[in-house]
């Protein structure tokens, strides 16, 4: 319909100036041609949609991005190839929307020569693919000044076994498009240089990537401030504390240090609760400030308990607190319980667990109050 809108609107045009039309005459033929012409970004977007499954709207952004993208048969031969690989349609879509340059790339020169780096590393097929789809910039990257000095200096601090640097390459490709040198590796000496294991650096890398990609300087500021804090190097919160204040400035740390003092807790309230669960400072103030109050509103917490048991602050307010404690107040109302409940235990126990004891049985009372219609129609039925 596009093709035959520009054929029309140029034919109108010629028509309207009858002495160029006579010097100069357009033949259809020609018309056809140049607005179905292989060449154009319109005849790429259509080929991606129709015969590689883009949606339209990444189809068009490739073709735009990419005007000199000319041959419809090298691009095809790219895209046949990554396939043949076993990218998927969808993993296929995201690595040409990220790196849409690949388009135009040389497939024997430039594409091939990165799959068989990976496959001589002893990577599987399944795990090179996934390794890509993670980071398609990987694909654009040198073997010899980038992707090869990465793995080495990968290999020199997880291990030589390729399993474990695989594994971390499946979570976060995108460490081989950085600088392992100089962030990734320093940052990781520096972690053990606090006694955190090789084995723990495995699990926490591809998990938060981006720590390691701070500047060595800033993760050693951190590391400081969290020694400062009166931290135990063995406890396993020491690494998550780091990863907490890394995450954020020192504004905004001193903003959250203003949410808790504004509920009545002292300084020494709120390092214990720093150092019992540093994830929750990794929330923003407004999570806090919502979680903060409707546990200290119960009137059966203080702050005292809310500091022993900071965990707390970490669940849904909507999903899981509120829904609680109604089902609570109507058990308490209606004289069903035969005990009173600690809500520590109230707010603890898995979904599925505090539905069989305390909405199940009463689920003429509180069903409705717990889990959707279909939810509960579920769990009757298991």
């Amino acid at each position: 319909m596009r093709t035959i809108y520009i054929c029309k609107s140029l034919i109108s045009l010629s028509l309207k100036n009858s002495s160029h039309l006579s010097k100069t005459p357009i033949s259809l033929f020609s018309l056809l041609f140049f607005s179905s012409s292989p060449e154009t970004p319109i005849a790429v977007a259509d080929y991606l949609i129709d015969r590689h499954k883009f949606s339209p709207e990444t189809a068009s952004k490739v073709s735009s991005r990419s005007p000199n993208l000319k041959r419809l048969e090298k691009i095809g031969s790219i895209l046949s190839f990554l396939e043949e690989i076993g990218f998927s349609d969808t993993n296929l879509e995201r690595v040409i929307k990220h790196a849409p340059q690949l388009l135009s790339a040389n497939l024997e020169l430039s594409i091939k020569p990165k799959f068989k780096f990976f496959q001589d590393l002893g990577i599987s097929s399944s795990d090179i693919v996934q390794i890509v789809s993670s980071d398609p910039r990987i694909l654009t990257s040198s073997v010899d000044n980038r992707l090869g000095p990465s793995i080495l200096a990968l290999k020199s601090v997880l291990g030589s076994n390729m399993d474990d640097v695989s594994r971390v390459l499946k979570r976060s490709g995108c460490i081989l498009t950085h600088d392992v040198a100089k962030t990734v590796i320093p940052n990781i000496e520096c972690m053990k240089s606090c006694g955190i294991s090789s084995s723990q650096i495995t699990r926490y890398v591809p998990s938060y990537a981006r720590l390691f990609f701070l500047k060595p300087t800033y993760i050693r500021e951190c590391v400081k401030r969290v020694d400062e804090m009166g931290f135990d190097r063995k406890s396993k919160m020491f690494f998550h504390a780091i990863r907490v204040l890394s995450s954020m400035t020192k504004e905004n740390w001193e903003l959250k240090l203003e949410v808790f003092k504004s509920f009545g807790f002292s300084e020494d309230h709120i390092l214990s609760v720093f150092r019992r669960a540093p994830h929750v400072f990794g929330q923003s103030e407004r999570k806090i400030k919502a979680t903060t109050q409707l546990l200290l509103s119960t009137g059966k917490l203080d702050i005292s308990f809310v500091v022993n048991q900071p965990g707390l602050l970490g669940f849904s307010v909507e999903n899981r607190l509120k829904p609680r404690l109604r089902v609570l107040e109507v058990l308490e109302s209606r004289n069903l319980l035969l005990k009173k409940l600690s809500l520590l235990t109230v707010f603890t126990l898995t979904d599925k667990k505090f539905f069989q004891k305390y909405v199940l049985p009463y689920s003429d009372e509180v069903g409705e109050l717990f889990f959707p219609q279909r939810e509960v129609t579920f769990f009757f039925q298991c």
